[in-house]
């Protein structure tokens, strides 16, 4: 079976999407997952064009990131016009960062050179080879992207080559043929590379190509699935193709097409049943919705609504579906399969600590239903472990109660001076006792997170060192304006572990308190 290299781009070129702002704890989860998952190259950003990603890469560095299976590489740009690779800053820190692997990218377009960056071809030329020579003498081995390769080719192939020689003959690993604009189609794709693949192996026969799609034409995965069976051997792309304008080649379902459909390799069986799960955990921690009808992960990949395919499904599992969804880590919605929901529900519980001989069928279906019921209120548990933990403890009759919510109140003053106030107050019952609580903090949630442990710190001191890291809100059903369900994301810290909780309401303070008490309560079980 033939390994297809996957190289993940949701960090820098995913994140280009408008709307996302991904923080560096959020670029780290994501990160991590991506490890988990099986991709080969995890591209993390631009190093040295922001503080975010520089800041990233630096927690690389310091160990705060580890990755097991993936390499991490930064991104980065040649020396830039007249100056040598040593005179320049942003090419020095990437010649001495500790990320193994630099990905250089460069115009393969005579055309966008000298319009768009006002230089002759002959000066990209060099730049692009001295940068490149200067990267792998510090030690780094260097991918190069060739930037409008497939646009450049149609527009003068001689210079095309020559740009994707000179990154050749200074050392690069792999020569990745990028669709930047995403206009090709996949006729025009499948010509050029096979040329191109031809003409570069008479100069180097063990030269190894990438591929680089955006989606403009709707034709990214096609494009990259052709590439590879035309002789690409890497394939880049982003998570639900999120990127800038249309997006990039959706990587996901990349992967599930070369591995059930074309036999080739890339994460294995066992891990593209995670496929799904990856999926939502992006989309949750990018803030986004992820698309129900899209491919293999999509909540609604496959329903099946029409009165005759709900019929020969009922006899027929695969007469309306091309694959069997449990591959991916999906299920069908009419075929509801007890057995594969309950054998997903026990490995999860597992995960979480809980005890799988407690799940009795009784109690399976009752869990199953209850996350069906609150999904369909707009509650996801991809980023939200705690929460999904805390559910089946209640359903078992294993959750603690260590307290009890009377009320609470909020209060925002706005004075005309343009200073203001949050203050909130809480009535809680611990045991028999009640205690009233006060506090103030600079918005609703942080008073009530101060207020909550005013009133219960004396009973539960390890409440300290919970430290609340991220807080997400997302409009669920935007059509009805300010009645909206939100749904409210909280990630949590003990110094140790880190834990998401969700909150769903049409008011947005409800929201945030039921995510806020199920982080309080899983940290304390957590520490118990």
């Amino acid at each position: 079976m033939t390994k297809v290299i996957t190289y993940d781009t949701t960090l820098r070129d995913g994140a280009q999407r408008e709307g996302i702002s991904l923080s560096i704890e959020d670029k780290i989860r994501i990160a991590k997952r991506l490890d988990e998952f099986g991709v080969d190259y995890i591209e993390g950003g631009f190093l040295g064009s922001n503080p975010k990603d520089t800041a990233f890469y630096s927690a690389f560095a310091r160990g705060k990131l580890v990755l097991k299976n993936a390499q991490l590489v930064a991104f980065g740009l040649p020396a830039r016009k007249g100056l040598k690779p040593d005179e320049d800053p942003a090419l020095k820190m990437l010649a001495n960062c500790a990320v193994p692997v630099i990905t250089l990218v460069a115009k393969a377009s005579e055309r966008q050179v000298e319009q768009a960056l006002r230089m002759s071809g002959e000066e990209n030329l060099r730049m692009i080879f001295e940068s490149i020579k200067y990267l792998v003498q510090a030690g780094k081995r260097v991918f190069f992207d060739a930037e409008h390769f497939f646009d450049g080719y149609l527009e003068n192939t001689q210079y095309a080559y020559e740009v994707l020689v000179a990154a050749l003959e200074a050392g690069a690993e792999y020569i990745v043929l990028a669709d930047t604009n995403g206009g090709m189609l996949p006729h025009q794709i499948s010509a050029i590379i096979q040329e191109t693949i031809f003409a570069l192996r008479t100069l180097d026969e063990n030269v190894s190509f990438g591929i680089h799609a955006h989606d403009d034409s709707g034709c990214a995965v096609a494009n990259s699935l052709l590439a590879v069976m035309c002789g690409v051997s890497m394939v880049q792309g982003t998570i639900n193709g999120c990127g800038e304008r249309v997006g990039n080649a959706n990587l996901l379902t990349i992967i599930a097409n070369l591995e059930l459909k074309l036999g080739y390799e890339t994460v294995g069986p066992a891990q593209l049943t995670q496929l799904t799960s990856l999926s939502r955990f992006v989309a949750d921690t990018m803030n986004m919705a992820q698309d129900p009808f899209a491919p293999y992960v999509g909540e609604n990949a496959f329903t099946h609504k029409g009165g005759m395919h709900v019929s020969a499904e009922t006899r027929m599992t695969d007469a309306y579906q091309h694959i069997d969804p449990a591959k991916v880590g999906n299920f069908s919605h009419v075929v509801m399969s007890e057995l594969a929901g309950r054998a997903a529900l026990r490995v999860k519980a597992q995960e979480l600590g809980i005890s799988v001989p407690d799940l009795t069928d009784d109690k399976q279906t009752a869990i199953l239903n209850r996350i069906k019921e609150r999904e369909a209120k707009g509650y996801s548990y991809e980023a939200a472990d705690a929460s999904l933990a805390l559910l089946i403890h209640r359903e078992l009759g294993t959750k603690p109660l260590y307290f009890s919510l009377e009320s609470f109140r909020v209060i925002t003053e706005r004075r005309p001076d343009g200073g203001k106030t949050t203050e909130a107050t809480i009535k809680i019952l611990v045991g028999n006792e009640r205690f009233i609580a006060t506090a103030e903090g600079n918005g609703p949630v942080s008073a009530l997170d101060k207020a909550l442990r005013v009133a219960i710190t004396r009973f539960y001191p390890q409440i300290d060192k919970l430290k609340l890291q991220d807080f997400k809100v997302r409009v669920i059903d935007g059509s009805v304006g300010t009645s909206a369900t939100t749904r409210v994301f909280i990630e949590t810290s003990s110094g140790s572990q880190r834990w998401g909780t969700v909150g769903v309401n049409e008011n947005i303070i409800e929201a945030s308190w039921d995510a806020l008490v199920d982080a309080i309560v899983y940290g304390l079980m957590k520490g118990d």
